[in-house]
């Protein structure tokens, strides 16, 4: 499965307790939508594996886990660090003003003046908005993923406009 069919929704971060629960940082919002998005792809010792999620549960700001096949914590641990993936068909489309984050990464980022500032290398959350930041090759900007700054995300031709100066 090629890496545009399928979208990332989480890490497993560590194994929990001793009959093969792992621990896991999703992605999602809200963090226990992971659990429906069952089989996960799992990226683990240099492959990727099917793995089925048997059983879930929010556990303090996180999730823990337990995978069919993985039955004691020394399986659990070899998972630790790994990613998850789930096929594309799985999760619902994104509203028209949402957006995946993985589908932003590498678009153009110019203002309505034409001014380019680069590709989105990543996105992240901070308690007061998301950032996305975009880098030319030298310069790296971060930029509040907000309405006040978001002008328009063209999927289509993989731009997006911001209310944004290169001086700032």
């Amino acid at each position: 499965m090629s890496a545009e069919q399928r979208l990332a929704v989480g890490k497993i971060s560590g194994a929990f307790g001793v009959r093969g629960w792992v621990k896991v940082y999703s992605f999602t919002d809200p963090v226990e939508n992971i659990l429906r998005y069952s089989p996960w792809q799992v990226f683990t010792h240099g492959e990727w594996r099917e793995m089925k999620v048997k059983t879930g549960r929010v556990h303090g700001k996180g999730i823990v886990a337990q995978l069919e096949g993985i039955d004691d914590r020394n399986a659990a641990e070899l998972l630790n660090g790994a990613a998850i993936e789930v096929r594309r068909d799985q999760i619902p489309d994104a509203a028209d003003d949402e957006f995946y984050w993985q589908d932003l990464e590498g678009m153009t980022v110019e203002n309505e003046q034409g001014e380019c500032f680069g590709t989105v290398s990543h996105l992240f959350e901070t308690p007061a908005n998301q950032v996305m930041v975009v880098s030319d090759g030298e310069t790296e900007r971060m930029m509040p993923f907000v309405e006040a700054y978001i002008i328009d995300v063209d999927m289509e031709a993989g731009k997006i406009i911001v209310d944004w100066q290169a001086d700032w």
